[in-house]
């Protein structure tokens, strides 16, 4: 599997990438899934839209996942004043992986870019994740996937995703140190390839590895989390994980090996 490691630069350094074309679709969709979170939700949009502006043309699409607080209330009118806002609404709660692909179902971007919507993943991040697709920077490039540094979190979060990351490279095999961060940069069309099923997110390098996409890994930074509370405990992260990683193993030894190749036609 290849995969190309960017070397870490100053996190401060927010340079832009080269403008896109006014297009009527927008160039990049950054999409947020969004499970009570009404305390981030002002302050990540105006973020994310103020760090894009200098990037490409955008969208943010988030997507509130069955919230019982007023985490809808503040998207709804976080739309007056970022126009490149657009909000999804789940019923009922999903889980992540399914906020995440109704947002890239929904997306009119080609290039789509994720982050938690908890706002531990600074949106200044954004331009050197997205570079390598947008100015493609690596001839192919399917999955740009965060590598969080400095992470923000207690001692028993990061000692069980130090475990858990250790276990799944061992029986996976994908190289990749960090697939817990939500900070990750694909192609809309190759993404919506890949089969779909819950937590999936937490398994994108494995998968589009399987499916000879081509993956870049960037270090990100992380911050501390000023509102809300973690959606998943340590135990159930645990149990459910051990069922996804027999799942993406048979999915990766069952996936398709060969791509045809047209070598001509009858006139």
């Amino acid at each position: 599997m290849k995969i190309d490691r960017l070397k870490p630069r100053d996190m401060q350094d927010r340079h832009s990438l080269e403008e896109s074309p006014p297009t009527r679709a927008p160039r990049v969709s950054i999409v947020i899934p969004m499970h009570n979170e009404e305390g981030a939700v002002a302050e990540l949009v105006a973020r994310i839209a103020a760090t894009m502006r200098t990037v490409a043309t955008f969208e943010i699409v988030a997507v509130d996942d069955g919230s019982t607080d007023g985490t809808l209330g503040r998207l709804r009118a976080a739309c007056e004043t970022v126009p490149q806002l657009r909000v999804l609404h789940h019923p009922s709660p999903g889980g992540q992986s399914a906020a995440i692909h109704s947002g890239v179902l929904a997306a009119q971007a080609t290039v789509c870019c994720t982050l938690d919507g908890d706002g531990q993943n600074p949106p200044e991040n954004l331009p050197r994740l997205l570079d390598p697709l947008i100015n493609r920077t690596s001839p192919t490039v399917g999955l740009v996937a965060g590598q969080r540094v400095g992470r923000q979190d207690t001692f028993a979060k990061k000692a069980a995703s130090r475990l858990a990351n250790a276990l799944r490279d061992r029986v996976l095999k994908d190289g990749v140190r960090d697939t817990g961060c939500g900070l990750k940069a694909f192609d809309r069309d190759a993404f919506l390839e890949l089969p779909y099923f819950d937590h999936m997110h937490r398994y994108l390098p494995a998968l589009f590895a399987a499916h000879r996409q081509p993956i870049v890994l960037v270090e990100v930074t992380h911050e501390p989390r000023t509102t809300g509370q973690s959606k998943y405990t340590n135990i159930g992260r645990a149990a459910a994980g051990v069922w996804d990683l027999l799942g993406v193993l048979w999915l990766k030894k069952r996936a398709k090996k060969v791509e045809a190749e047209e070598v001509g036609r009858n006139d």
